[in-house]
């Protein structure tokens, strides 16, 4: 009897192996958001350390987005090749050593040096966590546990928060070399944790290894509780459309251009909005809207945006809960432009910060169901990198409109979220509770 590995899953639910999975990815996850939101939060001290202003000390996040964008393109396509385990292990020893290893820096140069090759690190990182953790739930849980995973970057960014703000309130001479060490302690954890994890059922199959993708399909079932696979179940590869051409080829082209270019359009948005706003609300704010406990309530806010993608994911769907946070973020921005009391902006900003990483959560779950096992990690990779380089962009595109007025900035990034939102309307598939094998 054939079963594809989607309906094996099924049969344990989502369960105990799950969970510790979840935890694993979780850990680096919530790593890789301190070391991407430190950006903001380091520029000031490190302009200070080393008699720089401080967009020069942004050539440090630079640098950094840049590596990701490398590290993205890369790391994607080697883990359709080489497997999701090896690039995993690779990535996260690569993120503890490089990123600890900032903290240390002499100088400014091998700042930006060190920086770059984390970024590397952190951008092979992502978009093989969520190929990998997709293959290993059922259809019926995947989206509500995606989101869950992207929940993980709210942690990190509250810690690294409150890491900055402490820091601050220490009168610490060098902050972000305390910043830049604690975002690399859940990595160097991380390490030893992924050893554990097993390589991918559905990467197994497409390789030819039966066997090996049936002994990780069992283990699975029997930490979840249930029984192995039946001596006369055959795992088999279910026909996927798109499976043999590349992300642009005839069944695949029209849902990358658009997915790509959401990916790209929020990402010049978020990175505008959270590299330039630490620095806007340390420096005066706006009236009782400033310094750095706002910034760990505007972290905190992600929180319920989280909890509502998790949701809206499987009730609403993926693209129709995307296309609600797009709009929300918005909105959120647009509020900003014509907020007029502290109490409004307050409330704009609180809206973004909810409305923007719900987009992220459901971007995360809707985007590696919308490609085949084969490409599933390079699709990964390719939207990872095309948003990276969206968080390239950004502080030096934006800096020019910041300085006109960061309002203005503001009412950009809203134009913008609108038009992604218009750009989903080009994927023509929905994947809640469809089988990606």
């Amino acid at each position: 009897m054939a079963m594809t590995i989607d309906e094996a899953l099924a049969q344990g639910g989502a369960g105990h192996f799950q969970k510790r999975l979840l935890a694993i990815f979780g850990l680096v996850w919530a790593a890789d958001a301190m070391q991407v939101i430190a950006i903001g939060f380091t520029a000031a001290s490190i302009a200070g350390s080393f008699g720089l202003t401080v967009p020069q000390a942004l050539q440090t996040g630079t640098l950094f987005f840049l590596g990701m964008f490398v590290g993205a393109t890369l790391f994607g396509r080697i883990a359709d090749r080489i497997g999701r385990r090896n690039v995993l292990l690779l990535t996260v020893s690569c993120d503890a050593v490089f990123g600890l290893a900032s903290a240390f820096a002499p100088g400014f140069g091998a700042l930006l040096a060190l920086r770059f090759l984390t970024g590397m690190a952190v951008g092979g990182t992502l978009p093989v966590d969520y190929a990998m953790m997709a293959e290993f739930l059922p259809p019926r849980n995947r989206g509500r546990w995606l989101v869950w995973l992207e929940g993980f970057w709210a942690l990190g960014t509250v810690i690294i928060a409150l890491i900055a703000w402490g820091a601050h309130l220490a009168g610490t001479a060098e902050p972000w070399r305390w910043i830049f060490a604690v975002a690399a302690l859940p990595a160097v954890i991380g390490i030893g944790l992924r050893l554990w994890v097993p390589e991918s059922p559905m990467y197994l199959l497409r390789r030819g290894d039966e066997p090996g993708a049936r002994r990780v399909v069992d283990r699975v079932l029997v930490a979840n509780g249930c029984r192995s696979l039946a001596p006369d179940v055959r795992l088999a590869a279910p026909v996927q459309e798109g499976a043999g051409q590349g992300l642009f080829g005839p069944g695949l082209r029209e849902r990358s251009v658009a997915i790509f270019a959401t990916w790209f359009l929020v990402s010049l948005s978020y990175y505008g909005v959270f590299v330039w706003l630490p620095a806007e609300l340390a420096k005066g704010g706006f009236g009782f809207v400033r310094g750095y406990g706002f910034l760990v309530l505007l972290a905190l806010a992600q929180v319920p945006g989280y909890a509502l993608a998790a949701h809206g994911v499987e009730a609403w769907g993926r693209k129709l809960t995307l296309q609600i946070f797009l709009l929300l973020s918005a909105a959120g921005c647009a509020l900003f432009t014509v907020a007029a009391s502290p109490w409004l902006i307050a409330a704009a900003l609180l809206l973004m910060s909810f409305a923007l990483l719900g987009t992220w959560g459901a971007l995360y779950a809707f985007t590696p169901e919308l490609y085949p096992t084969g490409l599933r990690g390079t699709g990964m990779g390719t939207a990872s990198a095309v948003a990276r380089l969206g968080g390239l962009l950004a502080p030096s595109l934006l800096g020019v409109v910041v300085a006109r007025g960061f309002g203005i900035a503001i009412g950009v990034f809203a134009a913008l979220l609108l038009l992604a939102a218009l750009a989903t309307l080009a994927i023509r598939v929905e994947t809640r509770n469809q089988a990606i094998g």
